[in-house]
C-alpha cells in the first residue's frame, strides 16, 4: 500500500473514531473520575473508569476539542477496557513514545490507535492526541 493510500485510510480511521466515538458518555457508582483540559486549543476531557482487581473493566469518556483529541479518547478508551492496569500503563508509554517520533515497542497491539502516528509530525497536536492517554494515567495513579 502507497504511503498516499496508507494516510487516506489513517484519516479515515480518525474520522469514524471522531464522528461516532467509541464509550461517549460517563460511568456511575464509585467509577474512578478525572478531568483534563489543554489550554493551548480548548480540548477537555471527563474521563471515568472502573478499575476492580487489577483490571480496568470500563472506561468511558466525554468532552470536547478537535478531531484528534476526541478520536484519541475514543481509540484508548477501546483499547484499555478489559487490560490489567500494567498493560494500561505500558500502552500509554507506546503511544507517548510514538507521538514523539520515537522507537516504540510495538509487542502490543495498539489497533486503530496507530492512525494517530501522523501526529508525531505535528508538535502543535501532539497535546491534543496525548489528553486522554494522560487522564487515564492519572486516574490510575490516583487509584493505587
Amino acid at each position: 500500500m502507497s504511503f498516499n493510500n496508507l494516510d487516506a485510510l489513517y484519516r479515515q480511521v480518525i474520522m469514524d473514531h471522531y464522528k461516532n466515538p467509541r464509550n461517549k458518555g460517563s460511568l456511575e457508582d464509585g467509577s474512578l473520575t478525572v478531568d483534563m483540559n489543554n489550554p493551548t486549543c480548548g480540548d477537555r476531557i471527563h474521563l471515568t473508569m472502573t478499575v476492580k482487581d487489577g483490571k480496568v473493566e470500563e472506561a468511558k469518556f466525554d468532552g470536547e476539542g478537535c478531531s484528534i483529541s476526541m478520536a484519541s479518547a475514543s481509540m484508548m478508551t477501546q483499547a484499555i477496557k478489559g487490560k490489567d492496569v500494567e498493560t494500561a500503563y505500558k500502552m500509554a508509554e507506546i503511544f507517548s513514545d510514538m507521538m514523539q517520533g520515537k522507537e516504540y515497542d510495538d509487542d502490543i497491539d495498539l489497533g486503530d490507535i496507530e492512525a494517530l502516528q501522523g501526529v508525531s509530525k505535528f508538535p502543535a497536536r501532539i497535546k491534543c492526541a496525548t489528553l486522554a492517554w494522560k487522564a487515564m494515567e492519572k486516574g490510575l495513579k490516583e487509584n493505587e
